[in-house]
């Protein structure tokens, strides 16, 4: 390859590609990460961050200084079911440095990262640039093409471009399509009652709401059928916000806050993933390798374990001036298991409980069985909170530090 620009390039700033550059950058190799937007501002993204992430940044040294950015504390998780509400997952017994969700404006978090690896002297950061297909020769990929016509050279390009990923598309790598149930209009009403974090899910015939608790407003998510979202628009607005207010105490006065349409944002959910993660010069992380469901708020900490599992496995090597390409096959091969068994779950919740709810079917007169156990035993709600707070193969930090 003739012309190289960097060692690598990474393409997308989201949780994995920020992740990914910082620990690239820290172990000396030189490290060109793409943005297309101008900043990090953009609301209603993942800002569950995990117990699993919060580990690794204590693994770096960073963790008290990333608590010092805005966030909220999640220790435990409960729900109002059929009008009755119940403990599900109590994350205060993990064995990790913080065992609990940090809610933190994922805007905070990207600009943390930002700022930790803008100190290192092979990190560049480039925002409004866009990258929109790849470069190939002789049957490798050698860099990326930008929205401005500009060939970016790299040794290894690494597509963390989120689930709509451009290079995914370009690459025309296989993908299993499993599917989701629900779509999601995502919103802000404002709160009025007492501090104390309370997020939580509310589940009843017809009705899946999950209420955020951001201290001074909800964060809500309104789940419904897939595809319903043009019906409940053409319905009208009052009738959406009759709908919220009947979620509960914490929705019946900051309803009236949504003025337009423009106040609500769809998610459309879509839960697939990649087959192979690489071809000859380029790999695939992240959101852009495996679309996760929101359930569990999983996504985010399953992308930065893509990127910590990338460095360990590429950047001592890179850094060495070694052929990255004999271990792509090792990141796909290490990350599989926990991404399938995450989506697994996903989809047992989708088909056994999210899908039955929003059939208006039989009157939910209880709360199921395994809720109720959850409720009663305090230490059933444990695996829970391993499986959301830690997933099924939490990476640790291995990636060398230069010099």
């Amino acid at each position: 390859m003739n012309g190289i620009d960097t060692d690598i390039c990474i393409v997308g700033g989201g949780p994995a590609g920020m992740m990914a550059g910082l620990l690239f950058a820290r172990a000396g190799v030189k490290t060109l990460v793409l943005e297309k937007h101008a900043d990090f501002l953009r609301d209603f993204r993942g800002d569950t961050v995990h117990p699993s992430t919060l580990t690794l940044f204590h693994e770096l040294g960073l963790l008290d200084a990333l608590l010092k950015r805005p966030h909220q504390r999640v220790d435990r998780i409960g729900a109002r079911i059929a009008g009755q509400r119940v403990e599900i997952a109590d994350f205060t017994h993990l064995p990790v440095p913080a065992p609990y969700i940090a809610l933190m404006p994922q805007w905070h978090f990207l600009d943390f990262i930002a700022d930790v690896a803008g100190a290192q002297d092979c990190f560049t950061l480039r925002q409004s640039c866009e990258a929109t297909g790849l470069v190939e020769e002789k049957g490798r990929v050698s860099g990326v093409r930008t929205k401005d016509g500009e060939e970016i050279r790299a040794r290894l390009v690494l597509a963390a471009d989120g689930r709509h990923s451009v290079l995914r598309q370009a690459a025309k790598l296989q993908s299993t399509e499993i599917g989701a149930p629900m779509d999601v209009f995502w919103f802000r009403l404002p709160k009025t009652q007492a501090p104390d974090n309370d997020s939580m899910g509310v589940f009843d015939t017809g009705r899946i709401f999950v209420l955020i608790d951001r201290g001074d407003y909800w964060q809500c998510a309104f789940v419904f059928s897939k595809g319903a979202a043009e019906r409940i628009r053409k319905a009208g607005l009052d009738a959406f916000r009759e709908r919220v207010r009947d979620i509960g105490p914490e929705t019946a006065q900051g309803a009236d806050h949504l003025r337009s349409w423009d106040d609500v944002k769809l998610l459309t959910v879509a839960v697939d993933r990649l087959e192979c993660w690489h071809k000859p010069g380029l790999q695939i992380i992240g959101d852009a390798a495996h679309a996760m469901s929101p359930i569990g708020g999983v996504g985010i900490n399953l992308a930065v374990q893509d990127a910590v599992a990338a460095a360990n496995l590429l950047a001592g090597p890179i850094a060495a001036g070694k052929d990255p390409d004999p271990l792509l096959h090792k990141i796909a091969q290490r990350r599989m298991w926990p991404t399938r068994m995450t989506q697994g779950m996903q989809r047992a919740i989708q088909d056994r409980v999210i899908a039955p709810l929003l059939t208006d079917g039989k009157p939910l007169e209880r709360p199921p069985l395994v809720a109720r156990a959850f409720d009663r035993f305090s230490p059933l709600r444990r695996l829970p909170a391993r499986i959301i707070g830690l997933g099924f193969r939490p990476e640790h930090i291995a990636s060398p530090k230069a010099g």
